[in-house]
Formats: structure tokens, sequence, C-alpha cells
């Protein structure tokens, strides 16, 4: 089941950062020391009434200032737009309307998708709703008024939200093929490789209309076998600002992450692996999905005995927060190694789904920590008295303890490397959970 997506739309200082903070709560303001996992967060997982959707800043618009800035507020809005359930065009009762708010509402008017129009800076009702109904002039419908500051209003605008999720999409889909998300920078070699999958395996091609946005799933059929491929890279950009480019390469990887089983990195061979591949893989990272860097370009690279394992250390420099990652050097233009990839696809997605018996993980606990004590502080020694598996997709442990507070990363990643050495769990992430309990 894929959640639904919330875009926020809107010009600069009208308050979409703290609207944003307000929704995702505390998890936003969580800043991880891990190398390379996105920490200028765009997007965040966002709870109401048993109602879980994704949403994403589509950052400022500024249309005000020159042609091409023009163009970046268009395609700016057309992302939105692309890969949102919702919309949420945000405005600002204290500037009041302004130009740019009309050119965006004709935007988000004609696209189809539901808009809620919210008016911020609302901090006292009274004072400021006879200028919220100005707003009604933009022909969104019924301004909603909120103080994204002040936290008001924003159940309100929660319960809004979540009457437009299309209740069909919040289904369990009986869907139980593979799929995989093609995520990584434009211009890296997405689309090739999946053309010349289809080439490649002469299959015939159905291409179907993503269950909630307009993304295009393509099957390719393997042995009998069908695999769903989720292409992100519809981004074209004529303007080459970084900074936007990047956002928008997010916005996308973000909503096809939701939907895979194993996401395929796709990582340029002749530019090496950047800052904005280690942010993209920390997305599927992050979001517990099996994960396969495949090195694209490989046959225009000049080789020597120690090439692959140069560029390989230096991938696992960047990315060293997902050791697990399984990797693939291939060339979407020649085919090579382009079969490998479905196999390491059918390996990744049974490590993802694999189980462990619990008399085996225990075992497997007693032995670690009879050769590495756990951890101590103060005099008080941390005690790990049973381990269980208790779910799939990805693999989940949880640790019965004595006292939450003397666990320690560094002894929960020795814990996960004994699992890792009986088990493999290859391509996958694992996740353990502490639960203490009281000695008798």
């Amino acid at each position: 089941m894929s959640k639904p997506v919330v875009a926020v739309v809107g010009r600069p200082n009208v308050g979409k950062s703290t609207l944003f903070n307000a929704l995702a709560g505390s998890r936003i303001s969580i800043v991880e020391d891990t190398p390379g996992v996105t920490r200028d967060r765009i997007y965040a997982d966002v709870t109401w009434l048993n109602y879980h959707f994704t949403m994403v800043d589509t950052g400022g618009i500024e249309p005000d200032t020159g042609d091409i800035i023009l163009s970046r507020m268009r395609e700016q809005a057309e992302t939105a737009i692309m890969t949102a359930d919702v919309i949420l065009f945000l405005t600002d009762v204290r500037q009041g309307l302004v130009d740019a708010d009309y050119k965006v509402a004709d935007m988000l008017r004609r696209a189809g998708r539901p808009v809620l129009l919210v008016v911020n800076k609302v901090d006292s009702f009274e004072k400021f709703m006879p200028d919220v109904y100005e707003f009604y002039n933009l022909g969104l419908g019924d301004p909603i008024p909120i103080s994204a500051a002040g936290r008001l209003g924003i159940g309100d605008l929660l319960d809004e939200v979540v009457k437009q999720f299309n209740p069909s999409d919040l289904e369990e889909e009986e869907d139980d093929r593979p799929k995989i998300a093609v995520i990584g920078k434009p211009n890296a070699g997405k689309s090739s490789i999946i053309n010349k999958l289809l080439g490649e395996e002469r299959v015939i091609v159905s291409p179907i209309a993503g269950t909630t946005r307009d993304a295009i799933d393509t099957t390719v059929v393997r042995n009998g076998q069908e695999y769903v491929f989720i292409d992100t890279a519809g981004l074209r950009r004529k303007s080459k600002i970084k900074e936007e480019l990047e956002r928008y390469s997010i916005i996308r990887t973000v909503t096809a992450v939701e939907r895979c089983d194993v996401a395929v990195l796709i990582i340029d061979a002749t530019e090496g692996v950047t800052e904005q591949d280690a942010k993209i893989a920390g997305i599927a990272h992050e979001r517990g999905k099996g994960v396969i860097i495949a090195v694209n370009k490989w046959d225009l690279i000049e080789k020597d005995d120690h090439t692959m394992k140069k560029f390989t250390d230096e991938i696992w420099q960047k990315l060293s927060y997902m050791p697990y990652a399984e990797m693939i050097f291939l060339s979407a233009k020649t085919g090579q190694r382009l079969p490998k990839l479905f196999d390491l696809i059918d390996a990744v997605i049974e490590n993802c789904a694999l189980r462990v018996q619990t008399g085996v993980l225990n075992e497997i606990l007693t032995e670690a920590m009879a050769m590495k004590q756990p951890p101590s502080d103060k005099g008080k020694r941390l005690r790990i008295y049973y381990i269980t598996q208790v779910s799939v997709k990805p693999p989940t442990f949880v640790m019965f303890v004595n006292d939450k507070k003397l666990t320690h990363f560094s002894y929960t990643r020795y814990i996960e490397n004994q699992i890792r050495t009986t088990f493999g769990f290859r391509g996958t992430p694992v996740r353990f959970i502490y639960r203490e309990r009281k000695e008798k």
C-alpha cells in the first residue's frame, strides 16, 4: 500500500517551513550523524486520525523576477501536481492577495487535483477573518485559516486533508508482483536501463498509470515472472539550477520509493558517486527498502586491475551507512551484466522477506554475548534477555533488555553483524527495537 502524497506549494515567506515543521512534529528536527542521510528534509511522514501520508515541500515560488524564475515556478508547480494526491496552496493573510497567487491558482485549478487553499499567519481569527474572505477571489473554494507558528487551525486543516484521500488508494492492493524503483540523478541512465531491459527480454510492455499519481509503471516479464519497474526519470529542466534540480529529484524519489520493494540506485560511472547520490540512497535506507547500487556506463571507463576496487571503495566511503547494499557494474548501452540485475533483485526481495526462528536467533545472541560483553555504565551492565523477529520488509527484531539507556549503537551494530554473518540479509536493512523488561 502506498501512502498518499501531500505537497505544500506557495511563495517564499508565507510560512511553508513553519507549517511543514508543525505537521511533521519532532521527526523533522532529528539530525542524524550518518553521512549522506538527508538532513535538509523536504519530505516527512505525517499521521492524523489513523491516516498516514507523506508530505513534500516544493520550495518557494517567486514569479516576479524574470522569465527564468517564471519558468522555475511553472516547473515546480507542475512537479508538485504530478507527484501529489492533495495540494496545499499556502498564502499569507498579512501580505494579502498578490499577482503571483493568481498565477499559481490558475495553474492548480487546471490540474484537476484536489487543492486546499490555506491562509497562514491568522494569529487571531477575530482580527483577521475579514481579510481571509479576500482569498475567495482565487476561485479555489473555502480558504482555511491557520497560524502555523501558533498552531491554530492545524487540526481543522488536517481533517480537510484526509477527506480528500481516495478510499480506493488507501486499500491494500492485491498486487504481489515485485516493484522496483529505478532512482538516481537525472541523466544517470535510468530510462536507458529500463528500455534496454524491455528490448533484451522481448516482452509485451503494458504501461500502467501509477495508482495515485501520473508516474508510468512498466511491466517487464522474465522467465514467466512479472516485474513492475517504476521510472523516476520524468524530469527535464532547461535551467540548470542545482538546488532546484536536486529538490525535484528527491520529491520524485520519495514518491517512487514509497511504492517499491527494491530500489535500484543508478550511479553514473563517468561522474562517480556524488553527494546527491548519497541523499537519494538515504531515502530508500530510511524507508527500510532493499537497495541495489547499479554503476551504469561502465563501458566508458578505462580499466586496469584496480579500477573496480577503487570505484567500490569510493562508493562505500560515501554510502557508509548502507554496507548491506548489493552492487553491480553494468552498461545500459551494451547490455553488459543486465541479466544479472534480475538475479540480484530476486535475491534482495527474498532477503527482505526472510524470517529467522526465535530459537536460532537466541543461540546467535548467546554466542555473541559470550564473545563480547554488552556495554555497561556507572557499574550497571546491559543485559539482553531475549530476541525475536517481529516483522519483515525490512526484517525487524525486538530485543528485551534490563535498561534501554544502557544500549549503544556500536553494540547493536555488533549484534547485527553476527546475524548477518549467519543469514546474510544482503541488500536489505535490518531494524532493532529495544523493550525494557524489569529483572525479577
